[in-house]
């Protein structure tokens, strides 16, 4: 097996890496590298930029404003965005909503949702989880009854609770999981329905976090009216949205690159002598081993995810293997982080305490490494819990 890169895949990074190092916003670089909370404009200010270059939808269809990229291509721009650490493009619209829109959705939703999803005019969030209903998410209680309004046109009336809603503070829109049918078997009667977060009824709880921010919500819908129209598929049959979501949701939560890179990062903090230690952690053999092993695990996650990225550009959509991109990627994200705490050993500690707000005390490479680190215990979780993965690993793979 030839690995080398073609001369034309070499340009392509070149092109790649010289359009970040131009483009990337200033103030936005200097918001991240002083640790505080970012504003909604910001969070969408690179997604704008590569929407307008033509670059932010890669996977989407051509005719819909993808790439057309060839997986290798795909492969060697996510890497050089880790490389360059730049903010990620919010995956809600992009790769969670987009792919149901077009696989699932009307002519008609198409054409309304997916330039705004497209352009970045459109924030969306996920109404997925609920208290009780996480990882057993075929058992959520929100209840959504169709009625006919004071206009003569059909509405669902949607009541029930979601939680865990990243970023929902800043949400214009969100894709909800709903029960259209209290009798049915749990996955039969679920339909999936796209909400207006100003719709009247609707209210946001932030829920703040071990390390002090407020990235996830409680969202409350009490009697709020929407359209049947909105809804994607057919109605009770949601749960096919919702398997075909969480397969492009898992393949994105691996976050190779990005490992790789933080990584990087782990070596160069382990790898500095500090005083108070009598050398670097990188001497230390039984840390270095750690490391090592890490290193041949996201080396071999990386050829998986190749792999899934070539079934994709002939057709194949995410299937199981995206299950096992999920477990490997969140561990081995979990390691790093595990093992980056443990290089700055007691100086990580007093950056909990206002995750890199406050200068503190020790080297600058500690600061935010532990909310990093008690925020990343999630990963595991989200997405689809990782027993329940290995639930989908035995019985769609293994045929157990």
């Amino acid at each position: 097996m030839n690995l080398d890169f073609t001369p034309e895949e070499n340009a392509f990074r070149e092109e790649v890496r010289a359009f970040i190092a131009e483009n990337y916003p200033a103030d936005l670089r200097k918001a991240q590298e002083s640790g505080q909370p970012l504003t909604k404009e910001q969070y969408l200010s690179w997604h704008k930029i590569l929407a307008k270059k033509g670059w932010v939808a890669p996977s989407w269809p051509k005719e819909l404003g993808g790439t057309g990229w060839t997986p290798t291509q795909k492969y060697i721009f996510s890497e050089e965005l880790a490389k360059a650490d730049t903010l990620g493009i919010l995956p809600f619209g992009i790769s969670m909503l987009a792919p149901v829109l077009y696989t699932f959705g009307t002519d008609e939703q198409k054409k309304k949702f997916l330039p705004g999803i497209y352009n970045g005019e459109v924030w969306w969030c996920q109404g997925y989880s609920e208290p009780g209903s996480g990882s057993d998410l075929a058992s959520l209680k929100t209840r959504a009854e169709r009625i006919t309004g004071d206009d003569g046109k059909e509405y669902y009336l949607v009541n029930g609770q979601k939680t865990w809603t990243t970023l929902g503070q800043f949400a214009d829109w969100g894709f909800f999981l709903v029960r259209t049918d209290q009798n049915a078997k749990p996955q039969s009667g679920i339909s999936f329905l796209l909400i207006d977060m100003k719709t009247p009824g609707i209210t946001v709880r932030p829920i703040i976090t071990l390390e002090g921010g407020h990235e996830v919500n409680d969202v409350f819908l009490d009697n709020v009216k929407v359209p049947v129209e909105n809804r994607v598929f057919h109605e009770n049959q949601g749960w096919t949205c919702a398997k075909a979501l969480l397969a492009h949701e898992r393949s994105g939560i691996a976050g190779v690159a990005r490992s790789k890179r933080n990584l990087q990062k782990l070596r160069q903090i382990a790898g500095t002598e500090r005083s108070d230690a009598g050398g670097s952690l990188m001497g230390d053999a039984f840390f270095r081993r750690k490391v090592a092993e890490l290193e041949i695990d996201l080396t071999a996650l990386e050829f998986t995810e190749l792999r899934t990225l070539a079934g994709e550009s002939s057709g194949k959509g995410p299937g199981p293997e995206s299950s096992i991109l999920k477990i490997k990627g969140t561990e081995i994200q979990q390691r790093i982080q595990e093992l980056a705490l443990e290089a700055v050993g007691h100086y990580g500690a007093p950056f909990l305490r206002d995750i890199g707000h406050n200068a503190g005390i020790g080297p600058d490479d500690a600061r935010g490494l532990a909310g990093e680190y008690f925020n990343g215990r999630k990963t595991s979780i989200y997405g689809g819990s990782n027993e329940i993965q290995r639930n989908i690993i035995s019985k769609a793979v293994l045929g157990l």
